[in-house]
């Protein structure tokens, strides 16, 4: 990403302010300060204040950021923050680092609730956001607003109609297995993975009476350890669907999946047995879409709520809490695919010494900003 680049495409977004009055900051500078400082420790407005303030010649020397008026304040960094239009800024973020996305990614969609946004006001409830993840590249493509988990159903068509996933492997959970989600997913020329439980009861029923039986599926094999857990999951297919009398009421559907988990923690052991609807009719696609999916979990929502905390934010009025839901993502994608081997030489450096080494040397924000060709 080239800083030209960036400062281009922030400008392009609208800017909500009276365009008749004089304007003393640059829309773009102050995204691009709000974007630092969330790469670093910052946590609110008046951190994006004090970053400016302490890196402000650093900004315009390495950035060429002209600040002619200095540093916005906090209140400024509010107020452009609550009025931007967050599809724009989502927009202009991603197209500012050039990405193109690859064929047969897999675009992984969950909600998660942003529970410190409501906290302010009685009448205002937390937002719950809805992603869309590619999980090689750890990006966000899009995201939407819901006003819960239940009302995921309706707003993930209109997701869709917001990206691009031609060619994408779509995965979603269970809430997701609707009719209509499927049928989306097929109008957008790409595949789905989605989860099945009792929602579909009938549908469930089936699959479970038809994979208790014994079959001769081709099996794919994983094993995952973290400590002392051992999860070995095994993955089947099944794409002959005349048993299912259910098949000819979903668009593009290919076969029914079944994950067996088998988790070991010490001498304890447990199952778990997990269903899919599918567009898909190659097991190890299949396999590999099923276990990709969880990287929004992951590496998304984890890294949100550990990484930025962001369940402690309070920042709930107009556009507020989703921009800054967005910059937290996208500073997590630059941290995330940031090589920072030459300034930390103690092994794989984790997403937080990333950002707290980025806070101390201004060389390795760089770096996290303007990675090298």
């Amino acid at each position: 990403m080239e800083i030209e680049k960036l400062k281009e495409k922030l400008s392009e977004i609208k800017d909500p302010r009276r365009q008749w009055g004089h304007l003393l900051h640059k829309l773009a500078e102050i995204v691009i300060i709000a974007l630092l400082s969330t790469i670093c420790l910052g946590e609110d407005y008046d951190d994006m204040e004090e970053f400016g303030k302490e890196r402000e010649e650093w900004l315009k020397s390495e950035l060429g950021l002209e600040l002619k008026n200095g540093i916005p304040d906090g209140d400024t960094f509010k107020r452009i923050l609550e009025r931007i239009k967050p599809k724009e800024m989502r927009q202009k973020l991603n197209e500012s680092i050039e990405y193109v996305r690859a064929l047969r990614d897999v675009v992984a969609i969950d909600g998660k609730t942003k529970r410190g946004s409501g906290v302010k006001s009685k009448d205002r409830k937390p937002l719950h956001i809805i992603s869309a993840f590619v999980a090689e590249e750890q990006l966000v493509l899009g995201e939407i607003a819901s006003e819960n988990k239940q009302t995921e159903i309706k707003e993930i068509p209109k997701l869709l109609d917001e990206i691009d996933v031609f060619g994408s492997i779509v995965t979603v959970d269970a809430i997701g297995c609707q009719h209509e989600i499927a049928t989306k997913v097929i109008d957008c020329e790409a595949d789905y993975v989605i989860g099945l439980k009792k929602n579909q009861r009938k549908l469930y029923e089936a699959a479970e009476e038809h994979f208790s039986a014994p079959n001769p599926y081709e099996v794919i094999y994983t094993e995952e350890k973290n400590g002392s857990r051992i999860e070995k999951r095994e993955y089947q297919l099944e794409c002959d669907l005349n048993w299912l009398d259910q098949a000819d009421e979903w668009t593009g559907l290919q076969g029914i999946g079944r994950v067996k988990s088998i988790i070991e923690r010490g001498d304890e052991v447990s199952f778990e047995i997990r269903y899919y609807i599918t567009s898909l009719n190659d097991v190890n696609e299949f396999a590999y879409a099923v276990r990709k999916h969880w990287s929004i979990e992951n590496q998304l929502h984890w890294c949100l709520d550990v990484v930025y905390r962001e369940d402690k934010s309070k920042a709930g009025k107009g556009y507020a809490a989703m921009n800054l839901n967005i910059l937290e993502k996208h500073a997590l994608h630059l941290v995330s695919k940031a090589d920072l081997s030459k300034f930390i030489k103690m092994g794989k450096p984790s997403r937080k010494r990333k950002r707290f080494k980025a806070t101390l040397n201004p060389d390795v924000l760089l770096s996290i900003i303007l990675p090298p060709e």
